[in-house]
């Protein structure tokens, strides 16, 4: 007779584990399960799968930063519980908000004197607060036009076709007419002459990017400026401006200080930055900074008072996490204008050796400039074997997410590779990547052999290929190669 073993403090400690019935059966997928399992399982259980997700500093496709300092960490985790919206049980959070707000308008040069509060708010990313500026735009003109006793239901918004996609969000949920400016082959940013000469009087604002998300380009935001003063002068309008500087924003100031963009030119009323990017903050903060008290309608704010006092807000949701105001306060506070400065030079710097090392290639065109976001955006010169969808599947192999997509629309038969150059994104893993691409394209030519006749001139090709045609070797060596060009177009189709 077999008698069951009572369970050892061992045996226990190790069915919480591996050898429990929690790690022989999957994981819950639609329905809510019926039991509890131990701690221990359910966070081994998740953790175990998260390790299929890519590696965060590894992708290349995102602006988002992927590290903080551990003292920071403390700080985040240390907040995790406090709700922001909160404002008089968390006054201290309230201020750090505050101070941030201030800290990033004078770094835009916001007209606001020494001891004057800046008009700005914390948002979920630049998503929310270009819903916000927006909204603003759009109240403001109706209010204009309502006083005027001029129709107020067609608004337009006019932008660059290159817009990421929360400006197509905006369009659409808030009723909105977008007027894009179509981008070109050579010229993937918005051209201000076009743009201008979209507006009319149903126009809420213009919008530029100071960041392309395409190729890291900053539009020419100050010659926008001066050509839409001239056509306000001559209409009558007063078309003010919006800039979109998610991922310049904190770019702009310490590599290109001169660069006039943000409110040193009058029409630009607004701003946007993501903390998550080159804020240096994880997602997601974003921040939007408003020039004037003037130019954000009080009617499009709230006062609340049933958390114990009096509280303005304007946004989009209501309760949101502390912790990445508290980080991005702290990353201000901790590098300081310095510290910023030599970080973006750093990655700038890391960007033109990626650059450079694919130019050396012969394989690459650069789309992307060195003046701008430190983004390194390049297509094929051939693609009649293979192309940038089939390098950007190969890089994965070696831990790299570098999408691959095609311009925006009257570009669009142009494809891209884009490697987005990050604070935490070192020499080492810049020349590593530069390595990996280079090897990938070695193995993608072995597999697709270049044509023998590509580079011979024309009126040698019949005497060339004769001669190679006279070789049984390379004879045999055509048959496999075209052979293997009919596997792969089937395998593709």
């Amino acid at each position: 007779m077999v008698f069951p073993k009572h369970p050892s403090e061992s045996d226990l400690f190790l069915h919480s584990n591996f050898a429990s019935r929690y790690a022989r059966h999957s994981l819950p997928r639609f329905s809510m399960p019926e039991n509890s399992m131990p701690k221990e399982a359910a966070y081994q259980n998740i953790h175990d799968e998260l390790q299929l997700d890519a590696i965060p500093k590894l992708n290349l496709a995102s602006f988002v930063t992927t590290s903080m300092e551990e003292e920071c960490n403390k700080l985040i985790m240390e907040s995790i519980n406090k709700n922001y919206v909160d404002m008089d049980e968390y006054p201290i959070t309230t201020d750090l908000h505050n101070r941030c707000v201030n800290m990033i308008a004078r770094m835009f040069h916001a007209e606001i004197g020494e001891n004057e509060n800046a008009i700005g708010a914390g948002t979920v990313g630049s998503s929310e607060a270009i819903m916000l500026a927006g909204l603003a735009f759009k109240k403001k003109w109706q209010n204009k036009r309502k006083a005027e006793g001029k129709p107020y239901d067609k608004p337009n918004l006019v932008t660059g076709s290159n817009v990421q996609v929360c400006w197509e969000k905006f369009a659409r949920y808030f009723e909105v007419e977008l007027r894009e400016v179509e981008v070109r082959e050579g010229y993937y940013v918005m051209d201000p002459a076009k743009a201008v000469e979209m507006v009319d009087d149903n126009t809420i604002c213009v919008a530029a990017i100071l960041g392309s998300t395409y190729n890291g380009e900053f539009e020419d935001v100050k010659l926008l400026n001066d050509l839409l003063l001239e056509k306000n002068k001559q209409t009558g309008l007063d078309t003010p401006i919006h800039v979109d500087a998610a991922s310049g924003g904190f770019i702009a100031p310490f590599l290109y200080p001169e660069l006039e963009w943000d409110f040193r030119l009058p029409l630009v009323k607004s701003i946007n930055v993501s903390g998550h990017k080159y804020g240096l903050v994880y997602a997601g903060i974003g921040w939007v900074i408003w020039r004037t008290k003037e130019d954000l309608p009080e009617d499009l704010v709230f006062h609340i008072n049933y958390l114990g006092a009096d509280q303005p807000t304007f946004t989009l949701n209501f309760s949101k996490g502390s912790s990445q105001i508290i980080a991005q306060y702290y990353q201000l506070i901790r590098l300081g204008q310095e510290g910023y400065r030599s970080i973006m030079e750093n990655c700038r710097e890391n960007a033109m050796v990626v650059k450079k090392n694919l130019e050396k290639s012969g394989r690459f065109n650069i789309l992307s400039k060195d003046d701008g976001v430190p983004v390194v955006a390049f297509c094929l010169k051939d693609r009649s074997e293979y192309d940038e969808f089939k390098i950007s599947e190969m890089l994965r192999r070696h831990g790299w997410i570098v999408p691959a997509y095609p311009m925006p629309p009257a570009a669009q038969h142009i494809n891209v590779l884009r490697v987005v150059i990050r604070a935490e994104f070192s020499r080492t893993l810049a020349e590593r990547l530069v390595f990996d691409i280079h090897s990938v394209l070695d193995e993608l030519e072995k597999i697709h052999p270049p044509k023998v006749m590509n580079n011979i001139k024309e009126e040698n090709k019949a005497m060339v290929e004769t001669r190679v045609k006279n070789t049984a070797l390379d004879a045999h060596r055509e048959i496999i190669a075209q052979e293997s060009n009919k596997r792969h177009k089937v395998m593709a189709a």
